[in-house]
């Protein structure tokens, strides 16, 4: 196909001789044959003047899509028979064609009574016997169910790559969910040890520091433990929140136990780390939690470890900040203290 698409038209006459003379037919016996061909394939075919663009000869079927009869196409142009705009277009194409002399290949778009057809429209000059060509020879064939197929083809596969992601963003949500305590919004212990390692890992091999937070639920009042289960739900859900609000998708934040917590702030140093839990930790004093209409405070206290600052290894890490932490629920609780520096000799 590609071939023919490439052969000039002396080339392809050549041919026609050549093969009539080898099997002895008639003159013009087998352009009769191949136009009939072409017809009963449904084909649409017209000839038109190079110069003007005007029709000179139609098959049936090039006139039925026009809605007239192929005596009354010749003579008309296309802007005799179109809207406007799609005539241009199409007189383009034959003027790309007439200078040419191998076959011209292009797509095109009828629109005829609110009705569109696609169709793909091979040109070439018909060489005159003496003189300048001066019509040219044009093959439509109607291309619109094939590209109907390729549109609900295409349709189909969007769909079915977009029900793919919808699926895999379910399955790491409920995944993800897996991973969450319930009450809190929190990552569970397992998750946790999981990126401390993890980061413990990678700050060694890039020599980056992280900082880990120990976080235990201050007792709460009287008043507060007299609404029972419920204020703790509440007093729960708001420490969770305020967790995942001040840590970014690179930390992580889990609840350990019934009243503990953690936090790992991803490549953060031991003074930025503080300051960051002094801020949460004062959010978390003066946070508002309403229900019964009374207001149920609460808060914490914290201990800072940062890696490698005040330990070497992850358990001396994860003691670090329990240490500090257990110094800052002895002074009273709701208190962020640091862990101390250690110091290795020369």
């Amino acid at each position: 196909m590609a071939e023919l698409m490439q052969t000039t038209f002396p080339d392809l006459a050549g041919r026609a001789r050549e093969l009539s003379a080898a099997l002895d037919l008639d003159d013009g016996a087998l352009g009769a044959m191949l136009f009939g061909m072409v017809t009963r394939l449904d084909a649409l075919l017209a000839i038109k003047e190079l110069a003007t663009g005007r029709y000179v000869n139609v098959n049936l079927r090039m006139a039925a899509l026009f809605r007239r009869t192929p005596a009354e196409i010749v003579g008309l142009t296309d802007a005799d028979l179109l809207e406007p705009g799609q005539p241009a277009v199409w007189r383009a194409a034959e003027i790309a064609a007439g200078g040419q002399q191998a076959s011209y290949l292009s797509d095109h778009r009828v629109d005829i009574d609110g009705q569109r057809r696609e169709f793909s429209v091979a040109r070439m000059v018909l060489p005159a016997r003496q003189g300048p060509s001066r019509f040219l020879f044009c093959v439509w064939t109607d291309v619109t169910a094939e590209k109907q197929r390729d549109a609900q083809l295409a349709k189909a596969l969007q769909q079915l790559e977009q029900q793919q992601q919808a699926s895999e963003a379910l399955r790491r949500e409920l995944q993800d969910q897996n991973l969450r305590d319930s009450d809190t919004g929190l990552y569970q212990r397992s998750h946790f040890d999981d990126q401390l390692r993890r980061e413990v890992d990678l700050s060694s091999r890039e020599h980056r520091e992280f900082a880990l937070v120990s976080i235990a639920l201050d007792p709460l009042s009287e008043a507060t433990k007299a609404f029972g289960s419920d204020a703790r739900t509440r007093v729960l859900e708001a420490l969770g929140r305020l967790l995942r609000s001040n840590t970014r998708a690179m930390d992580a934040s889990c609840r350990l136990d019934e009243d503990s917590f953690a936090v790992l702030l991803s490549g953060v140093g031991l003074a930025t780390a503080h300051s960051r839990m002094e801020g949460l930790r004062r959010q978390c004093a003066t946070q508002i939690v309403v229900l019964e209409g009374h207001d149920l405070g609460f808060t914490v206290s914290m201990g800072v470890a940062s890696f490698p600052h005040t330990a070497h290894t992850q358990e001396e890490l994860m003691s670090a900040a329990d240490l500090a932490l257990g110094e800052a629920q002895a002074r009273g609780g709701n208190h962020a203290t640091l862990a101390g520096i250690k110091f290795q000799a020369a």
